[in-house]
């Protein structure tokens, strides 16, 4: 057996199925397509279950994968061992009805034994123990001794997940030795020890389960099969863990570089590495399938492993940002199977480099409040509640492992159980929120169409005359619908754009003398069949009725124009920005354009003009805007730009304006940038870290919007008397400056009145251990106000402390402020106004020497202020 790198595992695997007739399919993108169920695909088989179930049409009948995925439910275990790990590549051939057992078992033990080279010795073989025929297959076709063969139970051997396809399985195993065992002369296959490691499983799947216990043979038997890459590297390279296989090692490798450790030294500093390599292995490929940190759904698994990888990097001694100058060895080691990780190179490290900067702002902003919980407790409490420490993590993004670690070095313990209660809590609520958003109407996911593909004509036609092949009420299929009832109607042909890439779909109607169908929405199941969602307006219509479908034009044009428009807008921000911009989504309707982009500013006013202006001149242009269908390798030559995360086929439709703008898009757009008409930007705004967004409109919407302002500008002339509207920019800038100076009058009075009672306030003062007390309420004071007397108290007072009310508008403030010789004695102004404003049910606090805080109830004000004597005494 040869030492074997897992690039070129990779590489034989697929190669040796494609020798079986097996077409091999790229990895599918780790954000799941058309798959609602799952936040990331997370196993071989996630990609290709439309295909088991029925719902689309494999390209073949034998298919072979090598899959990213992405588990993440033993987060907190990686790194604490060396088995754990979030991101891997699954391995796997698959049979929709044609190969079964044999074939599967053959290949599987071919591959092994003569491409890989594996000694038959070391092999093992586990079988379902009522699954007789695999048994039979493996020790009389393949040859297997029996004394490497083991029968195994359900909880073992048998793929069953609910009802539908099941069946037994079969897992090869590798033996590595008896230095690798527990020692016990019972060791074999299934042993929990690290001897015997499963690296296949075979699935069968030939029955139909009801989900209660009741299975049915298939009349279409299919073969799954699913085998890690990297534990086959274990096997292969002879190594004990998926952090010892060669691709991996060379980016903990750089880690250690940068970090100036060794692995295999120090057991924490290990944990850390491990932690540091896998999730930064998961962080690249997910940003480059267009997965950006937020704080929720994948976003926020994102966010989590690339906080965790850099907060390890804090531990092991890294403090300036790393992570996407480690990146680059991940796309290294990888891009040779995923060259995309090379094309999107700069905007992964872009995005990652960002999130880091993030997060060491968050570890301060973190630091700080966990000081003032540790603080607060004076009362003999060294514990801190599971909700503090929760809401430490879950809101300012604290990692709980940091909040442990830093108890405990001040002798504090933290509350784990109340945490793991508010993370239960908050797991639940996120999982239930995922089923809602998951959850869709039974128009587009229910219905099991039995009728021929719809053929789409909308890219040359809006109205055409076509077939009603099918009818569905209520999930149920019919032949009949009547005035005022809700429906899904399918047709052999279709001018309706189906919602997709960011467009909204066609509305229009289909009719016949019978009836008028009320087409509402449009969207397309997997295998090619449009649904047409709407209501019966007039008459009725029954299946195999001949009628005629006519999509509304003005709003198709509509829509048109602001998709167009989104093209040019994407290549204008490109010239503008650079060319890390890409989309990161979009929402095209028939009132405006939602773009957004990645950026990871805020633009300027001047970049904003120059963008519209660049889209305007090419509108007004009079540009050809055209539309192809090519091969992808030939779009991608040409240098088309596509969506990250999108899945295309081997023909795609390529958009382009000129040698301006060239895109993958099977939207519907105009045929000239003339008829876009004008392009004006309404607004541009953040939308997460890194991503921005610009809503704009184009063509009768600009007249709008423009009426709008001229609307608006006329009632603010007529609000403030003035007769001509374009002189109000000269009025607002005259009454502004009116007023400010008003204001500057009314706060030098307020501030001369103020100084004018400090001298009192100070004279009134009194000692409590030898600090001065000084305790005032002042009216018409601000918080501005109230500083400056406390600046004022530190420069006239040596020893002292300050405490001032200030009421203004029916509303109070508290400010304390600490001279540094009361600071030096324990005085501390955030911990003082925090209880003083306590007592009136408010909240505040702040630093040892000054800080503010707000008043609850105003009544109990003077009660608060008597009560600073009795604060300030227990210093």
């Amino acid at each position: 057996m040869q030492w074997t790198g897992l690039n070129e595992l990779r590489e034989k695997f697929l190669s040796f199925f494609e020798g079986k007739a097996h077409v091999r399919m790229a990895s599918a993108s780790l954000v799941p397509q058309g798959d609602k169920s799952l936040l990331l695909i997370n196993s071989g088989m996630a990609p290709l279950k439309k295909f088991f179930l029925g719902q689309a049409v494999p390209p073949s009948k034998r298919v072979a994968t090598c899959q990213k995925c992405i588990r993440t439910p033993d987060i907190e275990r990686v790194g604490k061992t060396a088995r754990h790990g979030t991101y891997f590549e699954m391995l796997g051939n698959f049979s929709f009805g044609d190969y079964f057992k044999i074939d599967a078992t053959a290949w599987a033990w071919e591959f092994f034994t003569e491409v890989l080279g594996m000694p038959v010795d070391k092999l093992y073989i586990s079988v379902y123990e009522h699954d007789d025929e695999a048994y039979d297959i493996w020790t009389q076709k393949i040859g297997i001794a029996e004394d490497h063969m083991a029968r195994m139970g359900k909880a073992d051997n048998f793929w069953e997940h609910g009802s539908g396809p099941c069946g037994p399985c079969s897992e090869i195993y590798f033996d590595r030795g008896d230095e690798k065992g527990c020692g016990s002369p019972d060791c074999k296959v299934g042993c929990e020890c690290d001897r015997f490691v499963e690296v296949w499983n075979l699935v069968f799947s030939q029955f139909d389960s009801d989900g209660n216990g009741n299975y049915a043979e298939m009349e279409n038997k299919n073969i799954d099969t699913g085998m890690g890459l990297e534990r086959l590297a274990c096997v292969m390279q002879g190594v004990d863990n998926l952090f010892e296989v060669d691709t991996v090692q060379s980016i903990m490798n750089h880690i250690c570089e940068i970090g100036g450790v060794q692995y295999k030294k120090d057991a924490k500093t290990d944990v850390s590495l491990r932690v540091i390599t896998d999730h930064i292995r998961s962080t690249a490929f997910m940003v480059g399938d267009g997965v950006m940190p937020s704080n929720e759904g994948r976003g926020y698994v994102l966010r989590r492993l690339l906080r965790r990888a850099a907060r390890h990097g804090r531990m092991i001694g890294i403090t300036e940002p790393f992570l996407n100058i480690v990146c680059e060895t991940v796309i290294r080691e990888n891009e040779c199977a995923y060259p995309e990780l090379r094309e999107k190179a700069d905007y992964i490290k872009k995005i990652i480099s960002v999130e880091e900067d993030s997060f060491a702002k968050t570890v301060e902003k973190g630091l700080e409040l966990l000081n003032a919980l540790l603080a607060d407790k004076n009362d003999g409490n060294s514990v801190l509640s599971g909700a503090d420490a929760f809401k430490l993590s879950d809101t300012f993004g604290f990692p709980i492992d940091l909040t442990v670690e830093i108890c405990e070095e001040r002798g504090f313990t933290v509350d784990m159980d109340g945490y793991a209660e508010n993370v239960k809590m908050q797991r639940e609520m996120a999982r239930a929120d995922h089923f809602a958003k998951a959850s869709s109407s039974w128009a587009d996911s229910s219905i099991q169409v039995d009728v021929p593909q719809t053929e789409f004509v909308g890219y040359e036609k809006i109205a055409v005359n076509a077939a009603l092949l099918a009818i569905y009420s209520e999930k149920e299929k019919t032949d009949l619908v009547n005035e005022g009832d809700n429906a899904v109607i399918i047709l052999d042909k279709s001018p309706f754009y189906a919602e997709s890439g960011g467009q909204i779909s066609d509305s229009g109607v289909i009719k016949n003398d019978s009836g008028v169908f009320s087409v509402k929405k449009v969207s397309k199941t997997e295998n090619g069949h449009y649904l047409h969602v709407g209501f019966i307006a007039e008459g009725s219509l029954k299946t195999s009725d001949e009628v005629f479908a006519e999509v509304d034009r003005d709003l198709r044009m509509a829509v048109m124009r602001n998709h167009t428009a989104a093209h040019l807008l994407q290549a204008a921000l490109r010239q503008v920005l650079g060319d890390h911009v890409h989309q990161a989504g979009q929402l095209v309707d028939s009132e405006r354009c939602r773009f957004d982009f990645s950026h990871f500013n805020g633009m300027t006013v001047d970049e904003l003009q120059t963008t519209e202006k660049i889209v305007n001149d090419k509108i007004l242009s009079s540009i050809e805007v055209s539309q192809r269908e090519m091969a992808i390798e030939e779009a991608k030559e040409l240098g088309a730009m596509a969506l990250f995360g999108e899945k295309y086929g081997d023909i795609v439709r390529v958009v382009t304006v000129d040698d301006f703008s060239l895109e993958f898009c099977g939207g519907t757009h105009v045929k000239n940038t003339s008829q876009v008409g004008l392009f004006k930007i309404l607004s541009e705004s953040s939308v997460a870290a890194g991503v921005r967004r610009i809503e704009a409109v184009t063509g009768s919407g600009v007249l709008e919007v423009l009426n709008g302002y001229k609307d608006t500008i006329n009632q603010a002339a007529k609000a403030i008397k003035l007769a001509n509207p374009l002189e109000l920019a000269e009025k607002c800038a005259s009454m502004f400056a009116e007023n400010k100076e008003k204001d500057r009058q009314i706060e030098a009075l307020n501030q001369w009145k103020a100084n004018s009672a400090l001298s009192g306030i100070i004279s009134d003062a009194k000692e409590i251990n030898g600090i001065k007390l000084m305790v005032a309420k002042l009216d018409d004071a601000n918080a501005d106000m109230l500083r400056k007397l406390g600046d004022s108290v530190r420069d006239k007072v040596e020893c002292g402390i300050a405490l001032f009310a200030g009421i203004s508008e029916g509303k109070a403030m508290l400010y304390c402020s600490c001279t540094p010789d009361a600071v030096k004695k324990g005085a501390n102004a955030g911990k003082i106004v925090r209880e003083i404003s306590a007592i009136t049910g408010g909240k505040g606090g702040g630093r040892s020497d000054g800080a503010m805080a707000g008043v609850g109830d105003i009544s109990l004000l003077d009660k608060a202020l008597a009560a600073s004597e009795t604060v300030i005494g227990n210093l």
